[in-house]
C-alpha cells in the first residue's frame, strides 16, 4: 500500500482524477455534481470534444498515409559539364548484302505510288546508282541477296473509299492489310494521308530485309569519316578531338555521332554562357538519296541529351534544315523524386522487374522499349528490328513468321492506349536532367558570302557541291546560362510535422500536452488494476 496508490471507489478514483488532472474542462464534472443540468452539459461538451478530437485525429493520418509531396523549386549557379550531343545525316546506308533486295523493294514502292496516283517516280525518286556499302569481316556469311528471302506480295497498298457521311464528300484513305497466322482476324493498317501510308509500308518490308545481315555490324570501320558529315567543329573556341564523339549507324536516321557521350572529360566542362562558349558544327546537309523512302526529310537530326543515355531519336530531337544557321540555346532543369511510398520511381534501374536491352544508363524510354521487345518476343515469337534483342531471340522476317505485322502492329496499338503493363513496370528516374530548348534561324551562308565560303570548305575538307540545292548547315548549341534550376520532391507531412499537428489539435481541444495523455493512460491502469483487485476479493468473499 505504500507504493501503490488505492480507491475505497471508482468514484473516488475518478473524482481524484478530475480534480488533478491538466486536462482542461474535467473538474467541471465533479465541481457542478449538484447541478444534474450542469453535469450533463460538461460531459456533453467533453464527449463532444473527444469526437472532434480523433475525427481530426483520422482525417490527419488519413492525409499521412497518402504520402502527398509538394515541389520546392531553388536555383544554382556552378560551372558544370556540357551536355550530350547527337547528330545524324538523315541517309542510312545501304549496305551491299541486301542491295538487291532494297532494289526490288523500291521497284515495288515505285508501282504502288503509279497505282495509286499515277505519278511516275522512277527518274526523280529512285537512284538505283547509288554506291553501296560494304561490311567488312562479313565474307563468310556470302550474299544474302541470293538467299531464300523473298519479298512479300501480300501486304499490297490499297486506297479504301469511306461512306459519304452525309457532307457530299467521299474520304478515302490508304493502307495494307494485316492476317494472323491462320488468315483469319485481319485489319488494314490505314492512314488518311497517303504519304504516311507509304512511308510506313516502305519501313515494314525495310525491317524484313534488315533482318537478314547479322545482329551485329561493325561499321565503326567503315570508309566514311567524320569529316564527310561534320566540316567543322568547335568547342569553347578550341577545336574538337577525334576521342571527343563515338559513331554508330542507325536504320532510319542514318549515320550518327554523339559528341561528350560519357560526360568525363574536363575539355567539356561549361563554365561561361553565351555563343562563343558553345559547339559549333558546320554539316554537310545533303541527301544522297541512299534510302528515299524511309524518310522525306533532309537535312540533320540533332538530339540533346544526358550523358551515357542512349539516344531515342524518333522520339526527340528536332531537325536542321539545309542553308540555315541555327543557333540553339538550352537552359538545363533538375528534377529530384522522392520514391518510395511517395511515388514510383528507380535510382539507377535495378529495382526494376524489367531486364534491359541497352547497354547505358537507365531511361524511361530504354524501359519501355526493353519492356515492348521483352513482350514482341513472347507473343510474336521474334523482335522488332529498331529495338535491341534478347539473348536468344531474332529478328521478324515474314518469310518466317507470316503474321508478326498482325502481332506486332496490334502489340504496339496496345501499348500506345497503356494497355500494356509496360507503363506500370517502367517507373521514371529518381534524378533527372531535362532540357529547355529555344532556336533561332537565319539564312547561311548569305548570298555574297556562299562563294568564299564554299571555296573555303573546298579547300579544307575537299568539300564538293554538285547540287544547286543548299548542302550545307551551321548549327551552335550553347548555354543560356549556367544557372539551373532544381525541382525537389520533399513530404507534405513530416513525422514531425504530424506530431506537431496532432499536439495543436490537443490543445485546442483540451488545452493540454503530452503530460496530459500520461495521466489518461494512469487513470487507464488504475481502473484495470482496481477492478482485478475488486474481482479477487469478491471471489474470496465468495470461497470463505
Amino acid at each position: 500500500e505504500g507504493l501503490i496508490e488505492f480507491y475505497d471507489s471508482f468514484k473516488d478514483m475518478f473524482e481524484f482524477f478530475c480534480k488533478n488532472t491538466t486536462i482542461h474542462g474535467t473538474i467541471r464534472l465533479v465541481c457542478s455534481d449538484s447541478n444534474r443540468m450542469k453535469t450533463a452539459f460538461w460531459t456533453l461538451l467533453l464527449l463532444a470534444s473527444f469526437g472532434m478530437l480523433y475525427w481530426q485525429f483520422a482525417l490527419m493520418f488519413s492525409q499521412y498515409w497518402a504520402y502527398p509531396v509538394v515541389l520546392t523549386m531553388s536555383m544554382h549557379s556552378e560551372p558544370k559539364m556540357f551536355p550530350a550531343i547527337t547528330i545524324c545525316n538523315l541517309d542510312p546506308y545501304r549496305f551491299e548484302l541486301v542491295s538487291e533486295h532494297l532494289v526490288q523493294l523500291d521497284r515495288m514502292a515505285e508501282e504502288s505510288i503509279t497505282f495509286l496516283y499515277g505519278v511516275n517516280t522512277s527518274a526523280s525518286l529512285f537512284h538505283m546508282n547509288e554506291k553501296n556499302i560494304r561490311i567488312k569481316d562479313l565474307s563468310s556469311i556470302g550474299n544474302l541477296s541470293t538467299s531464300s528471302f523473298k519479298l512479300s506480295q501480300n501486304f499490297s497498298l490499297l486506297r479504301m473509299f469511306d461512306r459519304n457521311n452525309g457532307s457530299g464528300r467521299r474520304h478515302s484513305s490508304v493502307g495494307f492489310r494485316l492476317c494472323n497466322a491462320t488468315g483469319g482476324n485481319c485489319f488494314y493498317k490505314t492512314y488518311s494521308s497517303g504519304m504516311d501510308a507509304i512511308l510506313e509500308w516502305y519501313r515494314f518490308h525495310y525491317m524484313n530485309i534488315m533482318s537478314q545481315l547479322p545482329v551485329i555490324i561493325n561499321i565503326s570501320d567503315h570508309e566514311e569519316q567524320i569529316e564527310d558529315m561534320v566540316y567543322s567543329c568547335q568547342y569553347d573556341g578550341e577545336p574538337c578531338r577525334p576521342s571527343d564523339y563515338v559513331h554508330f549507324h542507325h536504320p532510319v536516321f542514318g549515320s550518327c555521332y554523339t559528341f561528350n557521350s560519357k560526360g568525363t572529360d574536363s575539355f567539356w566542362t561549361a563554365t561561361k554562357p553565351g555563343i562563343p562558349y558553345g559547339l559549333s558544327l558546320i554539316l554537310r546537309a545533303e541527301q544522297k538519296d541512299h534510302i528515299p523512302l524511309l524518310s522525306t526529310v533532309a537535312g540533320v537530326k540533332v538530339m540533346i541529351h544526358n550523358h551515357n543515355q542512349t539516344p531515342f531519336l524518333e522520339h526527340e530531337g528536332f531537325d536542321i534544315r539545309p542553308g540555315i544557321a541555327t543557333t540553339i540555346g538550352i537552359q538545363q532543369d533538375e528534377v529530384n523524386r522522392l520514391g518510395g511510398n511517395y511515388g514510383k520511381c528507380t535510382t539507377n534501374g535495378n529495382d526494376v522487374n524489367v531486364k534491359l536491352l541497352y547497354n547505358n544508363s537507365y531511361t524511361l524510354q530504354a524501359c519501355l522499349h526493353s519492356c515492348f521487345q521483352h513482350i514482341m518476343v513472347r507473343k510474336c515469337g521474334c523482335g522488332y528490328y529498331y529495338y535491341p534483342l534478347p539473348p536468344g531471340a531474332e529478328y521478324c522476317d515474314y518469310n518466317k513468321q507470316p503474321a508478326w505485322g498482325h502481332c506486332f502492329y496490334q502489340l504496339y496499338n496496345r501499348l500506345r492506349n497503356h494497355h500494356l503493363n509496360c507503363f506500370d513496370q517502367c517507373p521514371k528516374p529518381c534524378r533527372e536532367s531535362l532540357y529547355k530548348v529555344s532556336a533561332g534561324t537565319a539564312k547561311w551562308p548569305s548570298t555574297k558570302s556562299q562563294d568564299w565560303v564554299r571555296q573555303a570548305l573546298r579547300h579544307q575538307n575537299g568539300y564538293n557541291s554538285t547540287s544547286n540545292r543548299k548542302d550545307i548547315a551551321k548549327v551552335t548549341i550553347f548555354y543560356k546560362q549556367l544557372n539551373y534550376q532544381s525541382v525537389n520532391e520533399s513530404p507534405l507531412l513530416s513525422e514531425n510535422l504530424l506530431l506537431s499537428s496532432m499536439g495543436s489539435q490537443w490543445s485546442l481541444w483540451f488545452g493540454s500536452s503530452v503530460l496530459s495523455v500520461v495521466e489518461m493512460f494512469e487513470l487507464l491502469i488504475d481502473t484495470l488494476v482496481l477492478s482485478l483487485l475488486f474481482c479477487y476479493q469478491r471471489f474470496r468473499s465468495k470461497k470463505t
